[in-house]
């Protein structure tokens, strides 16, 4: 009866360990993938940003240049 029982207990914890080392075999191949995503977010983001600065200082731009015309139709009106 004891040889069994510890034969069984090899067993389970044998067991025990291949699943625990599986879990975090496919945890880890998620995490991998999500930082994978996670990278090419940050770089959708980064172009974003870019767009953002390069519109704001074309609008810079336009209004100096509004602003330039306004003072013109001032000055001859």
């Amino acid at each position: 009866m004891t040889a069994a029982v510890i034969v069984i207990s090899v067993v389970l914890i044998a067991v025990g360990g291949g699943a625990t080392v599986a879990v975090s075999y496919f945890r880890l191949q998620r995490h991998r993938a999500d930082a994978v995503a996670m990278a090419g977010y940050r770089k959708l983001a980064e172009q974003a940003v870019a767009g953002q600065e390069r519109q704001e200082q074309r609008l810079a731009e336009l209004t100096e240049r509004v602003t330039a015309i306004e003072n013109l139709l001032r000055s001859v009106g």
